[in-house]
C-alpha cells in the first residue's frame, strides 16, 4: 500500500490538522465503500487493526506510519491496534487519532464522522478576545453539575445527562446569572472518572459519558444560539500512562520523553516537545476541537510543568515546550483569530501574554495565582490578626499590568482537604455570609476577567466530589437562595457598568482611594472608563466604621448602586441602594465623601462629575 499522504509540516511539528489524514476515514477504493486507517508508529515490527468483525494487516510506509483499507465497516463499530512493538512485546492500543471512544472501562475506539450541522454562523462571525468586554466564565464538570432525577449508581454514571440534555438545563442558569462563556473541565477521553478528565488518553475524541461527537457539536451550537461561548480545558503536558493508550506506543518512549523527566508527579508520561510529529500531535488536537467543535477557547492546563523540567525552576527552562507553547499560539491565532487561549500558569515566566511576535508566548489570559492565593489567604486570617496582612490585598495591583490576568476561584480551590469557598472564610457562620458577599464583590470590581468554578454562586459549603451532583437543595435555604440571586446582581453589573471592564487592562482606569487603613480593614478604589466613575468600599473587619472618610479629587455626588449587606441579599440591612451621598469640598479642591460601612461589608458606589 502506498504511504499515506501525511504533509510535510506533520513531520515539522507544525500541523494543526493531522486528525485528517491520522487514525480511521470513510473511504472507497475500487468500488467498494469502508475505512481506512494510518497509524503513526516508526518503531513497531508489525500492526494490525483488529475489532468484533476480525483483523487485518496493515502496511508499513518509510515514513513510520502504518495504514490498512477495511471494507463493509459503519460509524460506531469498534477497533484497536495490535501493535508488536520494537521491544518485540504485543499490546492492543486505542487509536491515538481516534475521533470517539467506548465508555470506561472499555479501551476500544469507535468508528465516527465529523460532519457534524452548525447554525451558529452569526456568533462565529461577532465573537473576539474580548479584551475590552466583559468575560465571566463558568467552569464545570459535566458529570457533577446535575444528576438526572432517581440516579443511583455510586459513580453516577446513570445519572449523567448527555450533551444536549445538559444544554437544555445549563444555558438558561448561565443566562439567568450573565455568565459569558462556560469553560468545560476536559473533555477528552480517559479513563479514570477521579482524574477529571486531566489524565488523558483520546485526545481526539469527546468523552463517551454523556454522549456522541454529534451531541456535543449540538451542545456548542445550542450555547452559540444564546449568546454564550465555550472554552474547552486541555492538557498538553501529559498523558495517562495506560498500556493501551499512548505509552510505549510502538514499544519505544514514542510521545513521551525516554528520560528521567519522562514521567510527573501523578504517574502520567510527558510529552516530548522536541519530536515533531508530538508537536502536531498536540497542535492537531487544539486544532480539532476549534475547527471541528467550533470551540471558542482553549484553557491550556499545567503550563508550568512544561516551561520548566517538572515543574521546578531549579531544574531549568524546557526551552523546547516554551518553543511549542509559542507555536501552538501562534498558529491557533493565525487560523482562529477570534479564539480565546488561557494559561494555568503559577509561574513568574515573563511576557506570558504578550505577543509572539513581541517575543511573547502569546496566550491571550493568564490566570491569577498569586491573586487568589493572597486574597483567600487574607479572608482566612482572623479578624485580629488582619492588620499584619492588609498588604495582602493590595499587592495583585503591583503587579497587575505585567500581564492581562484573569481572576480564577477555581475546581483547584474547592477539592481535596481546601473547603469549599465559603468554608474557607475566618468566623461564625453568620460573618462567613456576611464576608461571602463582600469577597465576590471585591473579585467583581477589581480588574481582570472571571472565572468561578460551578457551585461558587451556590455559596456551596461541601467540597467537590466528582461523584455527586451540586447540592441544589441548598437553593431552599434563604441563605443560599439569597446569595445566588446576589451572584446573578454581580453577574449583570460586571455586563452592564463599562467600568467595570472597558480598559480594565489600562492603569489609568484604576486608582486606589483608600489603601493605609489596616486596623480598620477598610480598602478603596476607583474604576473608570467610557465617562463612568464607580467607586468599591470595603470592610474587612467586624466592627462597622460609621463616617469613614474617603478623600476624592473632586467634590462629587455619589449613589450607592450595590450594598452586600442589604437585606435582599440576605443582610441585616438597612437597605442602601439607591441612597445619595455628597462628597463635601476640602479646602485644597478634594472632596470628602463620608460613607457608613457595615462590618463585613461593601458598597459599590457610582459618582457623579
Amino acid at each position: 500500500m502506498c504511504d499515506p499522504q501525511v504533509p510535510q509540516s506533520f513531520w515539522e511539528g507544525e500541523c494543526f490538522d493531522a486528525w485528517r489524514w491520522m487514525g480511521a476515514h470513510p473511504a472507497c477504493r475500487q468500488g467498494q465503500e469502508g475505512w481506512q486507517f494510518v497509524l503513526w508508529a516508526p518503531g513497531a515490527l508489525a500492526a494490525e487493526v483488529c475489532g468484533p468483525w476480525g483483523r487485518c494487516a496493515m502496511q508499513r510506509a518509510e515514513t513510520g506510519c502504518w495504514s490498512a483499507f477495511v471494507p463493509g465497516l459503519a460509524e460506531g463499530d469498534s477497533y484497536q491496534y495490535c501493535v508488536t512493538g520494537a521491544d518485540g512485546r504485543m499490546q492492543m492500543h486505542a487509536d491515538p487519532y481516534a475521533f470517539a471512544s467506548e465508555l470506561r472501562p472499555g479501551t476500544a475506539s469507535r468508528l465516527a464522522r465529523l460532519d457534524f450541522e452548525f447554525d451558529d454562523g452569526a456568533w462565529m462571525e461577532s465573537r473576539s478576545k474580548r479584551y475590552d468586554l466583559p468575560m465571566n466564565i463558568y467552569e464545570m464538570h459535566p458529570g457533577s453539575w446535575r444528576h438526572k432525577p432517581g440516579a443511583g449508581a455510586p459513580d453516577g454514571s446513570d445519572g449523567w445527562y448527555d450533551y444536549e440534555e445538559l444544554a437544555r438545563q445549563l444555558i438558561p442558569w448561565l443566562a439567568e446569572h450573565h455568565f459569558t462563556h462556560v469553560e468545560l473541565l476536559p473533555l477528552a477521553e480517559h479513563p479514570f472518572d477521579g482524574s477529571w478528565g486531566y489524565q488523558t488518553t483520546g485526545y481526539f475524541a469527546p468523552t463517551s459519558r454523556y454522549g456522541s461527537p454529534v451531541q456535543l457539536a449540538a451542545f456548542v451550537n445550542a450555547c452559540h444560539r444564546m449568546g454564550i461561548g465555550v472554552i474547552l480545558d486541555v492538557v498538553p503536558v501529559h498523558f495517562a500512562a495506560d498500556p493501551w493508550g499512548l505509552a510505549r506506543l510502538d514499544g519505544t518512549c514514542l510521545y513521551e520523553y525516554d528520560s528521567d523527566v519522562g514521567h510527573s508527579e501523578w504517574g502520567t508520561c510527558n510529552f516530548n516537545y522536541y519530536r515533531g510529529e508530538v508537536r502536531s500531535f498536540l497542535a492537531s488536537s487544539c486544532g480539532l476541537w476549534m475547527e471541528v467543535y467550533h470551540m471558542d477557547g482553549l484553557r491550556l492546563d499545567a503550563v508550568s510543568r512544561a516551561i520548566y523540567w517538572l515543574g521546578d525552576p531549579a531544574r531549568g527552562v524546557n526551552q523546547g515546550a516554551v518553543d511549542f507553547l509559542r507555536q501552538l499560539n501562534h498558529g491557533l491565532n493565525q487560523r482562529w483569530p477570534t479564539g480565546v487561549y488561557i494559561a494555568e500558569d503559577s509561574t513568574n515566566y515573563l511576557k506570558m501574554t504578550a505577543p509572539t511576535r513581541y517575543d511573547g508566548v502569546g496566550f491571550d489570559y493568564k490566570w491569577d495565582m498569586g491573586w487568589m492565593h493572597d486574597t483567600l489567604d487574607y479572608f482566612a486570617t482572623p479578624f485580629g490578626e488582619r492588620p499584619a496582612h492588609y498588604g495582602k490585598v493590595l499587592f495583585s495591583m503591583e503587579y497587575f499590568y505585567n500581564e492581562l490576568y484573569l481572576l480564577a476561584f477555581s475546581h483547584d480551590e474547592v477539592v481535596h482537604g481546601k473547603n469549599a469557598i465559603i468554608q474557607k472564610l475566618w468566623g461564625s457562620y453568620e460573618e462567613k455570609c456576611r464576608q461571602l458577599r463582600t469577597l465576590y464583590l471585591y473579585m467583581f470590581a477589581h480588574p481582570g476577567k472571571k472565572l468561578n468554578f460551578m457551585g461558587n454562586e451556590l455559596a456551596h459549603f461541601r467540597e467537590w466530589d466528582e461523584r455527586r451532583p451540586l447540592d441544589w437543595q441548598l437553593l431552599a435555604y434563604p441563605f443560599h437562595d439569597s446569595f445566588q440571586r446576589y451572584f446573578a446582581r454581580l453577574g449583570w453589573l460586571y455586563a452592564t457598568q463599562p467600568a467595570l471592564y472597558a480598559g480594565e487592562y489600562d492603569p489609568g482606569c484604576f486608582a486606589w482611594v483608600e489603601r493605609s487603613s489596616p486596623a480598620r480593614g477598610v480598602y478603596a478604589w476607583l474604576r473608570r472608563s467610557k465617562g463612568q466613575t464607580l467607586l468599591c468600599v470595603l470592610n474587612t473587619q467586624d466592627s462597622p466604621c460609621p463616617g469613614f472618610p474617603l478623600r476624592l479629587e473632586t467634590p462629587a455626588a455619589a449613589t450607592v448602586v450595590l450594598n452586600t449587606q442589604d437585606p435582599q441579599w440576605g443582610g441585616e440591612g438597612p437597605s442602601a441602594e439607591g441612597q445619595r451621598l455628597h462628597a463635601l469640598p476640602a479646602p485644597d479642591g478634594s472632596g470628602v465623601l463620608r460613607v457608613d460601612l457595615p462590618a463585613l461589608g461593601g458598597l459599590l458606589l457610582s459618582l457623579d462629575g
